[in-house]
């Protein structure tokens, strides 16, 4: 919300790759400008493309926003697709927005690379960023926001009429996350990983169809084949066997006929929701 409000003035335009994390779209509406949604396809792991963003480039393209790793598909962009998106932006003259709360959620020999590290990126590049996810500290509303001079100047003029501050006990938390909690993190991202590997074989041993996850902590299976929408089938599993998950149009258009689950729960409650949703898909 600060960076486009920062950046962004009545009637620019931003681009926004999807599924994409559902305030992206409203945060550019709520300033005056327009979302302009680059949809993805799951056969492409919803990896975003500079040809995917050159079909929706105008004179009004300002910024670009981009999430990865990805809630709510877990899809990273490896350095070269990075460089690629660079390019892009550099060719257009935009102000790219990575959001980058899931970087340290990336598995196997997978490393987060921040968008800024990027050749000639940093000038041109805000990075979102915070504690939540990798140290655990979930409602604790603690991040930060590398920029420019310039651009967090101004965020810091729109913070200081809204947010106040960061409540203190999420500070301490913070700097104790720094300096001693990286150990833990580790353990934490190891034990995500099994969880991953868990749910990816649960579902597409039951039939629905979905790309392993490589980052965050979602899955994005494809329910299609059910003929259920993403809707009929959030609510009817919810109703049916009370596991809940998210239908993939919360997260744009292109989300339709997928749903989003979340393996950030124990193994115990993972092995059990499977168990049900099978029950469900057996028992259509």
């Amino acid at each position: 919300d600060l960076a486009m409000r920062a950046i962004l003035n009545p009637n620019d335009e931003i681009l926004i790759p999807e599924p994409c994390y559902v305030s992206y779209a409203a945060c550019a509406t709520l300033v005056g400008a327009k979302a302009i949604a680059v949809p993805t396809k799951s056969e492409n792991e919803f990896k975003v493309t500079p040809e995917d963003l050159e079909k929706h480039i105008t004179p009004k393209t300002k910024a670009l926003l981009i999430g990865y790793p990805n809630n709510p598909t877990g899809t990273i962009l490896e350095y070269d697709e990075l460089l690629a998106i660079a390019n892009f932006a550099q060719k257009h003259n935009l102000i790219v927005i990575s959001d980058e709360i899931y970087g340290d959620l990336t598995y196997g020999e997978r490393k987060h690379i921040c968008f800024s590290a990027l050749p000639d990126m940093k000038e041109h590049s805000i990075i979102l960023n915070g504690f939540s996810k990798a140290y655990a500290m979930t409602g604790w509303r603690l991040g930060y926001a590398l920029a420019p001079k310039p651009v967090i100047d101004a965020m810091n003029k729109i913070h200081q009429y809204t947010m106040i501050c960061a409540p203190i006990t999420a500070q301490i938390a913070g700097l104790e996350a720094i300096r001693n909690g990286q150990k833990h993190m580790k353990k934490m991202v190891a034990e995500y990983d099994r969880r991953r590997r868990l749910i990816y074989e649960g579902f597409t041993s039951m039939g629905l169809k979905c790309f392993e996850p490589k980052g965050a902590f979602y899955i994005f299976p494809d329910i299609s084949n059910t003929g259920l929408s993403s809707e009929e089938f959030a609510e009817q599993l919810l109703l049916r066997q009370h596991v809940a998950v998210v239908p993939g149009t919360a997260f744009g258009e292109c989300g339709k006929g997928f749903i989003r689950a979340s393996y950030a729960t124990s193994v115990d409650n993972i092995s059990g929701a499977l168990a049900r949703i099978k029950n469900f898909l057996d028992n259509l």
